[in-house]
């Protein structure tokens, strides 16, 4: 995706200006509520009037108000979803992800269909959906529309822990296998590190930081958004095998290999996504031998970051991988955890938590 944003836009508190060039084709565009992340969205929807500038997606210019160049919604091919999914309750969920496809697109029916497992759903009204079910419907009534951007603002708000867990793997289908860019809004830093290769933050309207989303969602991020308090998770995604010996497995890009819970319906060859909580992995300056975790890895330390209430977390890289490792402040100062620090890591294969 290439994204180029250069526009103002006056609220009521503040004026929101984003001036920027994002090229990931998965944004999560965060801060905390009120900074001007659902405006941004609306803004480039066509749904917000009054922004003065220029906004070019994939070459092509949306808006441009030097030249008087203001493409209507309809005409934008935006795919926006509400944190409401917005559902016609008169319809069922088959007729839902139908509407407003365009001439000679129902094959992009069918694919979102799939992607999102909505098969047995469709018969269905949306009066009978669970809130998880309503935003894949939600979904792929977005995807259908064949769209060059999908505008995702905050689609698992409203949804419990265990919802949220349902969900989160379909997004991940939807940014690997759909192919359409996302820019995606969220103030949950476990979200946007699952979902985003790009990241941009927003303080009363204005970039306080914009890039790689694991430069951008560090101490900043934290700092921001008061993070750090509903856990941190590292994403690993990878393909399944089956060792002579017994065991799953999940080899990453890169080579290196990490033993996860094994279960029966797995296939080898499987491309699978586990998240392993940072609190989790146990950090020693010392090789670790006679342990009963089965991942243990030597790394060296990247960069430190205060957390609140007397914590830290290390980002250890390893073959490539960077992992993020929660301590306590007095284990950073005794062990000697500073960037460049030889180090070696565990992890129970039981935390690691599957997503796909």
């Amino acid at each position: 995706m290439s994204l180029d944003l250069d526009l103002r836009l006056p609220l009521a508190r503040f004026t929101l200006e984003v001036k920027t060039r994002l090229e990931g084709t998965s944004v999560a565009v965060m801060g905390r509520s009120g900074s001007g992340k659902t405006s941004l969205l609306e803004v480039l929807a066509g749904l917000r009037r009054g922004a003065r500038g220029r906004v070019e997606v994939k070459g092509r210019v949306l808006l441009d108000s030097a030249a008087r160049r203001d493409v209507p919604p309809e005409q934008r091919r935006m795919g926006y979803v509400p944190q409401d999914a917005l559902l016609f309750p008169h319809l069922t969920a088959a007729q839902n992800v139908r509407f407003g496809v365009r001439p000679g697109r129902a094959s992009r029916v069918d694919e979102a269909v799939e992607i999102l497992e909505l098969s047995p759903l469709l018969h269905r009204y949306p009066a009978t959906l669970s809130g998880g079910e309503k935003q894949r419907v939600a979904l792929a009534r977005a995807l259908a529309t064949d769209p060059a951007l999908l505008l995702l603002d905050e689609p698992l708000a409203a949804l419990d822990v265990a919802l949220k867990e349902r969900v989160l793997p379909y997004l991940l289908r939807v940014r690997d296998e759909a192919r359409v860019p996302m820019l995606y809004v969220t103030h949950q830093l476990g979200e946007a590190r699952v979902l985003a290769q790009e990241a941009l933050l927003l303080e009363q309207g204005q970039i306080r930081a914009a890039g790689p989303a694991a430069e951008v969602l560090g101490t900043a991020a934290r700092g921001l958004l008061g993070a750090g308090e509903e856990g941190e998770e590292n994403i690993l995604e990878g393909v399944l095998d089956r060792p002579e010996g017994g065991g799953l497995r999940l080899t990453l890009t890169g080579g290196l290999s990490l033993w996860v819970p094994d279960a029966p319906e797995l296939a080898t060859g499987l491309r699978a996504a586990y998240a392993v909580p940072a609190s989790d992995i146990l950090l020693s300056i010392h090789a670790l031998t006679g342990i009963s975790a089965r991942n243990v890895m030597a790394g060296t330390v990247v960069k430190v970051e205060p957390l609140p209430v007397g914590e830290a977390a290390a980002t250890v890289e390893v073959d490539g991988v960077r992992w993020v490792v929660w301590l306590t402040s007095a284990s950073v100062r005794e062990l000697g955890v500073v960037p460049g620090a030889r180090v070696f890591l565990a992890v129970k294969s039981s935390a690691c938590r599957r997503l796909r």
